[in-house]
């Protein structure tokens, strides 16, 4: 062919580095985007019209760029791309020789063109096609080809990779979609477990609310509800005497039958409140801590003023801590109403991330000193476990691996400060609050 300069677009020598007069070239390869089909058949057909070609194929050899595709084009002289089917013996037998991987040169003298399509060296795959041109083809033009063949291998190689990182895209992301239907089942059954392990916090919160309305009940009926009684009989004796005293006794038999009525009366009272133990609802809600603490303050306010303070996030423990530390809280809330003249009180929960400290502290007139040796007398007193206060409210918090002191508080009183690592370690012989084990306060 000719060396013709004058008009060559210059796509070309910018692509290959290679001169040519003929007139088309790869203008239309180089501005399309439809993917590695399109631009494969855009490479057979330039080389086609480069040769004036009846026909040109262009494919891989078997075991190259294996997730490339397509893997072969052919087109006629039209420019048409032929299917597997209407291909033309020759074009199938050249087909079949690339897929081999056999690629032979270019004999002298003959109509065949064939060009060897490699990458990094490596051959991958082969153009062919039958010219029609009146002379056999200048070298610069089967160098043009090939630089088309290899660009031609780079897309394949390209869209290889594209394939490649798609699968993988795509195999991420079914791990991501599983992975996140695994975090939500997870979570499903997390909050499931919380649900389950809060019904459990529930029943047996429950459990110890009526073993301890039951406890309370049976003491009521069978001490208090005896002495008011036998105390409602002494008064009867004793209005029966007062009567046979005759006009000198009626303001004793007055005084004696307002005591009987107000006898009755606490009679009366006792059995309502018995019977509301026994018959409890059972389906109110659990309480917590600082909740339950609140309840206790509530019963002592007409006798003194409790406030109930807390500090910190306040962490669910064991039902049954919570019943020792309550059961702490009022025997020491007793205390204070009864012995010591006070007239305030402060019960301060502490929640600590290892530590919880339950404090009452007073402004009446007890002595912390007076107080820990009452605590050693009574630890080592041999008694009835009646009248025992400090030495079971000691004996409660060591059940729930805690520890108790008295101090002196800021309000001028004593305070009493119980100390609770977390999580609860119960002590080695604790057993259950049963209410056959618990003494009265």
């Amino acid at each position: 062919m000719n060396d013709h300069s004058r008009g060559e677009p210059p796509d070309l020598a910018l692509l290959t580095g290679v001169r040519s007069g003929k007139r088309s070239y790869y203008r239309e390869f180089i501005r399309t985007d439809e993917g590695p089909r399109s631009l494969l058949e855009e490479v057979a057909r330039t080389a086609g019209d480069h040769l004036s070609a009846p026909w040109v194929v262009l494919a891989l050899c078997d075991g190259s760029l294996t997730r490339a595709r397509p893997r072969f084009v052919a087109v006629d002289g039209t420019g048409r791309a032929i299917e597997d089917a209407d291909l033309l013996e020759v074009v199938r037998a050249e087909l079949q020789a690339i897929r081999s991987g056999s690629v032979e040169p270019t004999e002298p003298d003959t109509s065949l063109i064939r060009v060897r399509m490699t990458l990094e060296g490596q051959l991958v795959g082969g153009l062919v096609a039958i010219h029609d041109l009146p002379a056999p083809p200048e070298p610069g033009d089967l160098s043009v080809l090939r630089v088309l063949a290899n660009q031609a291998a780079v897309a394949l190689h390209t869209s290889e990779q594209y394939q490649a990182g798609l699968e993988l895209h795509q195999r991420a992301r079914r791990l991501y979609d599983e992975a996140t239907e695994q975090n939500r089942n997870l979570t499903l059954r997390t909050n499931e477990l919380r649900a389950t392990e809060q019904r459990l916090v529930a029943a047996r919160q429950r459990e110890l609310l009526d073993a301890e309305r039951h406890r309370i009940a049976r003491e009521l009926h069978d001490s208090v509800s005896q002495f008011v009684l036998s105390a409602g009989m002494a008064v009867e004796m004793a209005r029966g005497d007062a009567a046979d005293l005759g006009p000198a006794g009626a303001d004793l038999a007055k005084q004696l039958d307002r005591a009987k009525h107000l006898t009755q009366e606490a009679i009366q009272q006792l059995r309502d409140a018995i019977y509301a133990l026994h018959h409890a609802a059972s389906g109110e809600s659990p309480a917590t801590l600082p909740e339950l603490i609140s309840e206790l303050a509530g019963h002592y306010r007409p006798r003194l003023q409790v406030q109930v303070r807390v500090e910190g996030g306040a962490t669910p423990i064991d039902p049954r801590a919570d019943h020792e530390l309550v059961r702490i809280a009022g025997e020491a809330l007793f205390n204070v109403a009864t012995h010591t003249q006070a007239q305030r009180a402060v019960i301060r929960l502490r929640y600590r991330p290892d530590l919880l400290v339950l404090s009452i502290a007073d402004d009446g007139t007890g002595d912390p000193v007076t107080l820990s040796r009452l605590l050693r007398i009574e630890r080592a007193a041999m008694t009835d476990g009646r009248h025992r206060g400090l030495a079971n409210m000691a004996v409660r918090a060591e059940k729930v691996g805690g520890s108790i002191a008295f101090r002196r508080a800021r309000l001028g009183g004593v305070r009493i400060e119980v100390r609770i690592p977390l999580p609860v370690r119960f002590a080695a012989d604790f057993t259950d609050i049963h209410p056959t084990d618990l003494e009265p306060s």
